[in-house]
């Protein structure tokens, strides 16, 4: 059995999850309301404070949904009550990064900026400190979407093996690759 589908789901004190007819898991908490539609033969049970996510049969379908809708939900349960961060780092000169509304401006060394239009549901700030790289920190309650968002604006200057120049997540290690310099040696 799966080890990650197993382990029951504790709901916080402030967090109430349903689940409809149809299947469909609603959690809602303090930072919002999250819907996920659950495939028909695995079921969910919530009894008082805890969740438990159950699969009919040993099935290799069954299995990988299991694990799957288990995550799902507990992402979705830690959303509401926590919420998700997500910080990406500008690494470059003069790269730099201002948020106005939901409308995020990167300058990131093209001839012209780059404006990314933010979901409602995220919230974006910037930080520039002298002597540090420009940082965009992004929260949300809903995890699919923050990481859907942060591969888009990533996608805009991914890091590049040489300098590391680029837009990479904070903490992240970059394989760095040697240069001509190294070849000739």
């Amino acid at each position: 059995m799966s080890r990650i589908g197993r382990a029951p789901i504790t709901i916080p004190a402030k967090v109430t999850v349903s689940v409809s007819s149809g299947n469909v898991v609603t959690v809602k908490g303090p930072k919002g309301e999250l819907h996920q539609a659950v495939d028909q033969d695995i079921k969910v049970k919530v009894e008082g404070d805890t969740l438990t996510v159950e699969r009919p049969t040993d099935q290799k379908r069954h299995r990988a949904l299991h694990g799957t809708y288990r995550a799902l939900i507990n992402n979705m349960v830690k959303g509401v009550s926590d919420g998700n961060t997500a910080v990406l780092e500008l690494v470059g000169v003069g790269y730099r990064a201002t948020v106005t509304g939901q409308v995020l401006e990167l300058a990131l060394g093209y001839s012209h900026p780059v404006v990314f239009l933010l979901p409602a549901e995220i919230k974006a700030t910037t930080e520039q400190l002298k002597g540090q790289n420009p940082k965009v920190t992004l929260t949300s309650s809903d995890k699919d979407l923050l990481g859907l968002v942060c591969a888009k604006i990533r996608m805009q200057r991914k890091p590049e093996p040489y300098k590391g120049k680029g837009i990479k997540f904070e903490g992240e290690q970059l394989r760095r690759k040697a240069g001509k310099s190294a070849a000739k040696k």
